[in-house]
């Protein structure tokens, strides 16, 4: 078997391979063969200089077979690889990447024995990941870790008890280090300098001094040069950033080998049982801790902001309570897990635990070491998408293919006229086939992707948004769908505590605390996980909310008491978390000497376990719900007489069933501010909207209509009252629609639809999720898993996707999403414009050395020839361009370059992360993403007409002996890329349009736009040439004569150039997504500062630089005609570029794709 299916997220297929030794390699033995070939055959019978023309062919071919092994790996593999069925004889595998995760590579395939093992383990490494052949599975698996066993397997554990054991686990795993190695400048030059691009164009440039263009040749190799060092110098600084973050190397006590013994972070290994507390350096600085470890002793209190940019410190407890039968769940279970990089604030030791720990730590075992942490996972992350960033990679390879047809067709043209005439010079004439090819790619095209994307990335950083995977830039500006979070993200976090409800049959609700049950009180008062941090009370603002509310105090000896009145106190003996999977929490409490246990959660979850359900319980819950606020159940019942450690070792079964309902705490979560104008503007701009919640349905229903997520009457889908079927019910019960997925698409025409969590296992059970989830659009009681669930529905039925919610129970959601942004509740967004300002710079962790203040806007553009045409040769004018164009692209201190994401500013949970307490920058992410879309796709239809009108110059001109002169081509490139640049600048516009940009190059809008402007320019360019003609009947221009400067020629460069600068204006993309010409001042001075240009030089109104630039006077009636012709040229390209806009605007978003796929559904 060759190749084997992985199918991970990492990771699709392996091929296996082996490598051929040199001499019977694809790049050696043929060419041996060749080049002896040549030696015996060619030289011979051919004169010398024919024989090396052939010799230098073969080297070319040589060199190119042998660049293709570096671009190409598929290439590679069949040139300097067989393939092997058996794995054994192998010694190197191609992987092939998941989407998105990269492009294929070669690694070695290795095999080991490990310490007192008599089996060969064949594994390879792949992107610090170690991949594991397995012989049941017969394919590759990650290499396991001890990460999900179950928690009987954990509490067991003593660690690796004798030093061969310990042996075969460092073997095994390995040390606990991020390590990589740093390239070297030099290294990563070479690697930008082996690329296709810059190979092809340094032919180009090889080409074009045979041609003798040597001041336009040599610049462009400038830069090239400049533009690959600057890129890789910024690739250089992110790298070293990340190798900053390493494994804090201090000393913890290891269990053993049967003792407690000193061992470094670094030496950690998975199934080490250690004892982890709060550490502090010399320095004071405290330690992280150096692992993911699971808690199996004590309690721990942790901040997790590196990890998930979220400042509220999190509770850690040990795995105690938990069914010994029960495995650890990565994505359930984060409660009992210390992961690695966080920082413990406080902790408290377990002293029943029948092993202590030495140093009165917590004891934990280690479950994942070195880049299989939670945080190694986020390294890996940012370091592999450090790569240089495109958009449209595949699409800009077909646009350019779609051009170089053109290309070949003019240079078959050229190649057939030149050779029917049997005085050209064939050399010439190949030269010239050759140039008319190449000429279809621009040396500017990947500068100029790669700015748009960058120049996004910047303004983001500047409002505090972070980007680790920029090539999700360009799907910002396609999304049609926004999935919202509610809690923490259209909601705020600051909880008011309005009461308690439930105590009677009557629905009010009562706010006089000494009205309320003493027992209520108490269940408020201690059901909860707060905890003190350095004297600071921490944790969920509704427990803080509620504690205020019912004027308790709680003290750091985990004791609630009443701030008036002499009520007893209640002292907390074991409490068992909330978990979002049981949608409720308990406590074990003692007051006056007797043992209760206090539970709160979702009413539907406590309805379940109360031995005695009031009559009203149903009603009174559903209408406070449907006033928006968040209800929980208050439930208590009491305890045997027992002791302390009874208490503590009580299973949470028994604790949380047999209760006495004690009421509902219904507490207000006011909606944050700007929720409802973000989303309308969202709305207003084409997408549909879509909340996701953990919430109660009424509560989400309420809120969503608050918030512009839903217009029309509202339905529920719940189960009737004998659980026997579906039906869509109205918040307010008045309307009842039975339910069948055959009429949802229908139902959701006249109604806004919302289905429970408790839907999800129908739905599935009958495959109807397909059906029903894209029509919904309130989901309320869904669990993380769900959620992803929710999104791979929505992307599988053709929708591009934005999920926004908090970097902590989202993770899933959002890393689904094709556009995730994590909201981290840091700080209010900064300044509404784009211009950063010195107070905005430090709340948004500024990756520069120095604050830049000024706007981007005020690029000064000396470059332009109109502005600086003081006696400057070309080459000064490239320079100066040139050096413009490095300056925007380097590496940081002007703040242009790509901003370096660090830990703490990226969150694990997705792709961006906005410090922001408020869902505003979901706009700013895809005003930005369609800047960007609508940046590349004019970039492209400029490119495409230039190229078009190039070959057409290039081939039917040259024909008739028109060419052009040195500086003339290097003052032709210089405009190109001052207006390319200009381009890329310009911004989104503050507010979002209704309209849709077009997603894609190929579209009828493109194809048409570029066919009825190709005809404009062609018709100028052939009407002005023949006018020019008329002019000068008697000269006769030598087709492969030096050039030398003649009416014709003139009239062609300047009816080639007035069309470069038609394209531009014509095809620049302003409102309704970006800033209009008007607005973007650079390329207005640089548009102006070009007719200026043309007007003087065609005028002739100085002589000298008409000289300078090889040009002849033209004859005035001459002269009107091509002013009035360029005239009409530009308003017919105009009329037709409006015209088209107008009849193809962007697509609104559909779901109509559903049909087909529930169709391929049914067929298969």
């Amino acid at each position: 078997m060759t190749r084997f299916h992985v199918n991970g997220k990492v990771v699709d297929t392996v091929d296996l391979l082996r490598k051929r030794h040199w001499p019977w390699r694809f790049d050696s033995w043929p060419f041996a063969v060749l080049y002896a070939t040549w030696m015996i055959v060619i030289v011979p019978s051919l004169d010398f200089l024919d024989a090396f023309i052939i010799f230098g062919g073969l080297v070319v071919l040589h060199i190119l077979v042998i660049l293709f092994t570096v671009w190409s790996v598929d290439f590679k593999c069949f040139v300097q690889y067989s393939k092997v069925n058996d794995i054994h004889l192998a010694n190197a595998c191609k992987i092939t990447p998941a989407k998105f995760c990269g492009a294929k590579e070669v690694v070695p395939l290795n095999f080991r024995k490990l310490a007192g093992s008599s089996t060969e383990e064949i594994y390879f490494d792949f992107r610090k990941q170690c991949f594991i052949y397995s012989n049941e599975k017969n394919t590759f698996c990650k290499l396991p870790y001890p990460s999900k066993e179950s928690f009987g397997y954990y509490l067991k554990s003593t660690g690796h008890g004798t030093e061969a054991k310990v042996q075969v686990a460092a073997e095994k795993w390995g040390r606990n280090v991020f390590e990589y190695p740093q390239p070297t400048f030099q290294k990563l030059m070479k690697e930008h300098c082996m690329e296709p691009f810059f190979v092809f164009q340094v032919f180009c440039v090889g080409l074009w001094c045979l041609d003798e263009y040597w001041y336009y040749s040599l610049f462009t190799l400038f830069m090239l040069f400049m533009f690959e060092s600057t890129m890789a110098k910024s690739r250089l600084k992110t790298l070293s950033e990340l190798r900053r973050v390493r494994v804090d190397s201090q000393v913890l006590m290891v269990y053993r080998c049967g003792k407690w013994t000193k061992v470094a972070g670094t030496e950690l290994l998975p199934g080490d049982v250690v004892s982890i507390g709060r550490a502090a350096g010399q320095d004071g600085e405290e330690k992280s801790v150096p692992a993911d470890m699971l808690i199996l002793a004590g309690t721990a209190i942790v901040n997790e902001a590196i990890l998930t940019g979220e400042s509220t410190p999190q509770w850690k407890v040990s795995i105690m309570g938990r069914g010994p039968e029960e495995c650890l769940s990565s994505k359930r279970d984060k409660n009992h897990v210390l992961f690695g990089g966080t920082k413990i604030l406080q902790h408290t030791p377990d002293k029943t635990f029948h092993m202590k720990t030495p140093d009165g730590g917590c004891l934990a075992i280690v479950l994942r070491t070195g880049f299989e942490t939670t945080q190694g996972k986020l390294m890996r992350t940012i370091l592999f998408s450090t790569e240089r960033v495109t958009a449209n990679s595949w699409e800009s390879g077909f646009f350019i293919l779609f051009l170089v047809v053109f290309a070949i067709i003019a240079a078959g043209y050229v190649l057939k006229k030149g050779l029917e005439d049997p005085n050209r010079s064939r050399y010439k004439l190949l030269l010239s086939c050759s140039l008319i090819i190449t000429s279809v790619i621009p040396p500017e095209l990947p500068m100029e992707l790669s700015i748009a994307v960058n120049t996004s990335l910047i303004a983001l950083a500047r409002r505090g948004i972070f980007c680790t995977e920029p090539f999700r830039i360009p799907f910002a500006g396609k999304v049609d769908i926004c999935c919202f979070d509610k809690t923490g993200t259209l909601t705020s976090d600051d909880m008011e505590f309005s009461g308690v409800g439930g105590l009677s049959a009557d629905l009010d609700l009562e706010t006089d605390t000494k009205k309320i049950p003493t027992r209520t009180l108490e269940i408020l008062a201690s059901c909860h996980a707060l905890v003190f941090v350095d004297n600071k009370l921490v944790g969920d603002p509704l427990e803080k909310a509620a504690i205020k509310g019912i004027e308790w105090s709680y003290k750091s000896d985990e004791k609630a008491m009443p701030k008036k009145g002499g009520g007893s106190a209640v002292q907390i003996v074991q409490r068992h978390h909330f978990a979002s999977h049981l949608k409720r929490m308990a406590v074990v409490i003692r007051t006056e000497e007797q043992f209760f246990a206090f539970v709160k959660g979702a009413p539907e979850t406590i309805q379940e376990r109360l031995n005695d359900i009031p009559s009203f319980y149903i009603n009174t819950y559903k209408r406070y719900t449907r006033q928006g606020s968040r209800v929980l159940a208050l439930a208590y019942k009491p305890l045997p007489d027992m002791t302390v450690s009874e208490a503590r070792n009580l299973d949470r079964e028994v604790v949380e069933t047999g209760l006495t309902f004690a009421g509902f705490a219904v507490f207000n979560c006011p909606i944050r501010a700007d929720s409802a104008t973000v989303l309308a503007e969202l709305k207003k701009s084409s997408h549909d909207l879509v909340m996701i919640t953990g919430d109660q349905a009424l509560t989400a229903c309420h809120v969503a209509r608050e918030v512009n997520i839903i217009s029309k009457p509202a339905l529920i889908l719940a189960p009737t009252k004998n659980k026997e079927r579906y039906e869509w019910v109205s918040p307010d019960e008045t309307e009842v629609v039975s339910y069948s997925e055959e009429e949802v698409e229908a139902l959701a025409e006249d109604h806004d639809l919302c289905i429970g969590g408790d839907c999800f296992e129908m739905l599935l059970q009958t495959s109807a999720v397909v059906k029903v989830i894209p029509y919904v659009k309130v989901f309320a009681r869904v669990a993380p898993e769900q959620k992803e669930l929710i999104m791979t529905t929505f992307k599988s039925s053709g929708r591009v996707t934005l999920m926004c919610g908090d970097g902590t129970n989202d993770v899933g959601a959002l890393k689904q999403a094709h556009v995730g942004v994590a909201l981290l509740n840091a700080i209010p967004p900064p300044n509404p414009d784009n211009k950063p300002t010195p107070e905005t710079k430090p709340t948004t962790k500024s990756k520069k050395p120095k604050p830049t203040t000024e706007p981007s806007s005020s690029t000064t553009i000396t470059a332009t020839p109109a502005a600086s045409n003081r006696h400057l040769t070309p080459a000064e004018v490239q320079r100066q361009k040139l050096k413009k164009l490095m300056d925007e692209l380097n590496e940081g201190d002007d703040g242009r370059s790509a901003p370096i994401v660090k830990l703490g500013d990226a969150s694990m949970a997705s792709p961006f992360t906005a410090k922001h307490a408020s869902v505003s920058p979901t706009t700013d992410i895809i005003r930005q993403g369609r800047s960007t879309l609508v940046t590349t796709l004019q970039m492209f239809k400029i490119l495409g007409l230039n190229c078009l009108a190039t070959a057409y110059v290039l081939s039917v001109m040259y024909l008739d002996g028109v060419k052009l002169g040195d500086i003339q081509a290097t003052i032709s490139g210089v405009f190109t890329a001052a207006f390319f640049l200009f381009i890329s600048h310009a911004r989104p516009l503050p507010t979002l349009s209704a309209e849709r940009p077009h997603p894609n190059i190929f579209c009828y809008y493109v194809f048409l736009s570029l066919l009825g402007q190709f005809t404009f320019h062609i018709l100028f360019l052939i009407s002005s040439v023949s006018e020019a003609e008329k002019h000068m009947p008697e000269e006769c221009i030598e087709p492969d004569s030096e050039f030398e400067s003649n009416l014709v020629n003139t009239v062609s460069y300047m009816v080639s150039m007035m069309i470069q600068v038609a394209t531009f204006a014509v095809n620049y993309m302003g409102h309704p997504f970006n800033q209009s010409i008007s607005e973007n001042k650079p390329f207005k001075i640089a548009l102006l500062g070009a007719v200026v240009f043309f007007t003087v030089i065609a005028s002739d109104l100085f002589r000298d630089l008409n000289d300078w630039l090889k040009l002849v006077p033209l004859p005035r009636e001459l002269r009107d005609k091509l002013l009035i012709w360029a005239v009409l040229m530009f308003v017919g390209c105009y009329s037709w570029e409006r015209f088209l806009r107008w009849a193809f605007p962007g697509k609104m978003p559909v779901v109509k794709k559903l049909k087909l796929i529930d169709g391929q559904k049914k067929s298969q």
